[in-house]
């Protein structure tokens, strides 16, 4: 249970010598010269507050007469509020008329101003458009480049080996991979199919470009050696260990020689595999130096599966002699666009 402390003068503690009204609920403007000792005893004495809201033990009375726990609280003097403290208990009154008098003006310029925003019919007039200039946005431009000619990496007829320095056509109807089993750029046909012995599915033409691994360096000795690799890779087990086509039960030689592959001289070989489950089909490895670099020889894999119309072994020529250097003009003009099976 709390009491107030009654109105009355109270010594300034700010101020020695003067006294400042306590109007029961907050310090006012109002100072005298500070009474004779002993005057202020006329004051009721007001009980010690305990518990009450802000206001804690000891925080009545005079500060430096008068019996503990007798006065006023010490709140701050209007004399001694810093700039962000509020007004005075004594100015409430003033205040709270100030704020009256701003919300009775404030409803009447919304009413005027929903009066005003209708127009004759009685219907709200369209609300004013205002426009505001803003700063220049810079838009950042690509960097100029030396040829307007089409970047061949975005050119779907065309597969890009930066690495090794090489292109591939891509024949109509076929695709380039954005993720491959083997890792490396791959082209193959779009549409996949259950493979023969049943373990996953596979794909009825792809080619793929590599980086020699061996220590060799004449294309002859690297495509010799990588036919058989390429054969195995495509029919008799995969990367992952499937026999996809129940494995190679043969094989026989269809092609083998020189040539010119991306201006470079090169060795082809070309089989034709039996497998233990479906048709079978053709491998090709051709081997020949980048034209970037050292000139570390690039090898180009090709297997097609058989009896597929849309993939004759024309087609295994065509793709072989539109591989191109990686940057030659040849390989902008949509190569690949060209090639159908």
């Amino acid at each position: 249970m709390s009491y107030a402390t009654p109105p009355g003068w109270y010594p300034d503690t700010g101020a020695p010598g003067l006294e400042r009204w306590w109007d029961g609920t907050a310090w006012t403007a109002h100072t005298r010269p500070r009474a004779a000792e002993g005057a202020a005893s006329h004051q009721p004495p007001a009980p010690a507050q305990s518990g009450a809201a802000g206001i804690g033990p000891g925080e009545f009375g005079p500060a430096s007469s008068g019996p503990a726990g007798f006065g006023p609280p010490s709140l701050p003097l209007p004399h001694q509020r810093g700039p962000h403290d509020g007004a005075g208990g004594g100015n409430r009154t003033k205040i709270l008329a100030v704020t009256l008098s701003g919300v009775l003006v404030l409803g009447a310029a919304v009413t005027g101003a929903i009066l005003l925003g209708r127009d004759e019919g009685g219907t709200p007039a369209a609300p004013a458009t205002t426009t505001s200039t803003s700063a220049p946005v810079t838009t950042p431009t690509a960097p100029a480049t030396a040829s307007d000619e089409p970047d061949p990496d975005e050119n779907p007829a065309v597969l890009v080996d930066q690495l090794n320095g090489v292109t591939v056509p891509v024949p109509q109807g076929w695709e380039k991979p954005k993720t491959s089993s083997s890792d490396v750029p791959t082209i193959r046909t779009v549409q996949s199919y259950d493979c023969p012995g049943g373990t996953s599915f596979c794909y009825h033409g792809t080619v793929t470009t590599h980086t020699a691994r061996s220590a060799e360096t004449d294309p002859k000795a690297l495509a010799e050696a990588d036919i058989v690799t390429a054969a195995d890779l495509a029919y008799e087990e995969d990367r992952l260990g499937r026999r996809n086509h129940g494995g190679i039960t043969a094989h026989k030689v269809l092609k083998a020689g020189q040539l010119s592959v991306a201006g470079r001289a090169g060795y082809l070989v070309r089989w034709q595999v039996t497998t233990g489950k479906g048709p079978g089909g053709y491998v090709q490895s051709v081997a020949f130096p980048s034209s970037v670099g050292s000139g570390t020889p690039v090898i180009v894999r090709l297997a097609f599966d058989a009896d597929v119309a849309e993939l004759p072994l024309s087609l295994m020529d065509t793709i072989t002699r539109g591989i191109r250097p990686h940057g030659d003009s040849a390989t902008n003009g949509g190569v690949g666009a060209s090639i159908s099976p």
